[in-house]
């Protein structure tokens, strides 16, 4: 929707803000579109040298918006995700400018999946990481499967994704997916001296070495077209079609 993704240029960096508080920031596919683009124009640009992402003051955000990712999830069955949640993740697996991000509150599905794809992470006191895909009988997606083991270890990952385990930001930051915990409000000031610190450092080995420590970006876009087809997969399982309509019932309760 316009005006539910604020892109602005700042110095050296673009910052990528979710400004839909009336819904916890829920991401619909015209969200995912907008921030996809302000990702990929910032790629040809030398001016931009680094990206930060934010929810805004007390949440990052509450992950897919159901009702708009069930519209498109089912409008075509042989290809449940080819949508612009995917082309999202794939700017993200293709970004090559340095990114962080702000988490000030609830970071639900792809907002905690997300986060594997950023270089730096500063979180609130209050801010959660879940990903309750097991809950709706689905998978991991983002590339989260490949990610977040490398990033926390087969336990940890296996209790967020698996199990459907909600983190603490004192949690996410022991995991080692979280840099630095601030008071809540103070998160995006945080991000953005980050952002200023590396614009500060010499630009072409930033690339370099961040390209070095990343994995290949075939290696995640190909994790996640096997997640998206084992997800599209899902969506139409007797398991998942019961959970959300459970789910919408409690809702509606």
């Amino acid at each position: 929707m316009p005006g539910h993704v604020i892109v602005t240029d700042q110095e050296a960096t673009r910052v990528i803000t979710l400004r839909r508080p009336e819904k916890k920031n829920a991401i619909t596919q015209a969200m995912y579109r907008d921030m996809s683009e302000a990702i990929d124009t910032a790629q040809g640009n030398p001016a931009i040298r680094c990206i930060v992402m934010s929810g805004g003051p007390g949440v990052f955000t509450a992950g897919n918006d159901l009702e708009d990712f069930l519209k498109d999830g089912t409008s075509n069955t042989d290809a449940p995700r080819a949508s612009n949640a995917v082309k999202f993740l794939y700017s993200l697996a293709h970004n090559a400018k340095p990114i962080v991000a702000a988490v000030d509150g609830i970071a639900i599905g792809i907002g905690t999946t997300l986060l594997f794809h950023c270089d730096h992470v500063v979180a609130s006191t209050m801010a959660t990481f879940s990903t309750p895909f097991i809950h709706l009988g689905l998978v991991p997606e983002g590339a989260s499967s490949l990610l977040a083991p490398r990033t926390m270890g087969h336990q940890r990952a296996f209790a967020m994704l698996v199990m459907g385990r909600t983190l603490s930001a004192e949690d996410a930051r022991l995991a080692g997916f979280v840099n630095t915990v601030v008071a809540p409000g103070h998160t995006e000031t945080e991000a953005r001296k980050v952002a200023r610190d590396i614009c500060a450092l010499p630009a072409e080995a930033v690339a370099i070495s961040r390209k070095l420590v990343r994995p290949l970006p075939e290696d995640l876009t190909r994790r996640i077209d096997q997640e998206s087809h084992l997800f599209g997969e899902r969506m139409r399982s007797a398991e998942a079609i019961a959970a959300f309509k459970a789910f919408f019932s409690r809702k509606k309760g």
